[in-house]
């Protein structure tokens, strides 16, 4: 069977340009292209953008999924181990839906909620072996060191911070600012000051090509609509994109 562009964006909840985004770096090659210019895809471009999309999930940038996916060439052993990391999230996910609930219920009663209650499922070390596996156990530790090295206030000044970076960027956008432009180019500083200060990250390991990694990153925020929701959508992801772009060519 073939599906075409279109069809398979439909069932795959993506677009036609991510779709091809993909295609032109190699990463989902049509099956085949017709005379009319249309790209079509068989069973097991499906399938391959299936593990594209699991890989996104864990927050993957399309380079390191190509590199996943040329390394991991056993289709079946993959979606196994998918699976299983999808099994761990459903149960995660139950579990802190389930102290979100403890914790509204003794509200409503005027309780106290029970602290041992409160976090379980909350846990971000459950990533220790995906993280470790694709970008080496020092990542995930550094990473680690740093998060658990803060204080909570520290902790929501920083998801604050990262929160505040996505408002700047959604409204320098609305305006039609130039991704040229100073604006957009200290907005653009400011991402980069933001990736950077994070360990574990290519952005931040010495010697990195953080030049590289910045611009990959633009390309994901567009190529991908839940990353591009992030930025107000895709034309707003599509100027974070380019102010990037500018970014990494002139300073980097």
């Amino acid at each position: 069977m073939e599906w075409s562009a279109q069809q398979i964006a439909k069932l795959a909840g993506t677009t036609s340009r991510a779709l091809r985004h993909y295609e032109q770096i190699g990463l989902l090659p049509a099956t085949r292209t017709g005379a009319n210019g249309y790209r079509y895809y068989d069973t097991s471009a499906l399938v391959r953008l299936q593990r594209i999309l699991l890989l996104r999930d864990l927050g993957l940038g399309l380079p390191q999924i190509g590199e996943i996916l040329g390394r991991e060439t056993d289709e079946v052993r993959a979606l196994e181990r998918h699976r299983d990391w999808l099994e761990q999230e459903r149960a995660r996910i139950g579990r802190q839906i389930a102290a979100v609930d403890n914790t509204i219920r003794a509200r409503q009663r005027g309780e106290e909620p029970m602290a041992e209650q409160m976090f379980d499922g909350f846990d971000h070390t459950q990533y220790k072996e995906e993280v470790e596996e694709r970008w080496g156990a020092e990542s995930y530790a550094a990473s680690d060191r740093w998060w658990r090295g803060m204080s909570a206030d520290e902790q929501k000044a920083w998801q604050e911070r990262t929160a505040q970076l996505g408002r700047d960027w959604n409204e320098a956008a609305g305006r039609g600012i130039d991704p040229a432009s100073d604006e957009a180019q200290e907005l653009a500083h400011r991402h980069v000051q933001w990736l950077t200060g994070i360990p574990g990250t290519p952005a931040a390991a010495p010697g990195g090509d953080i030049r590289a990694y910045v611009t990959g990153l633009g390309e994901m925020y567009v190529a991908d609509p839940r990353f591009a929701a992030n930025y107000g959508g895709e034309s707003a992801a599509a100027f974070v994109r380019d102010a990037l772009r500018v970014y990494a060519d002139t300073r980097l």
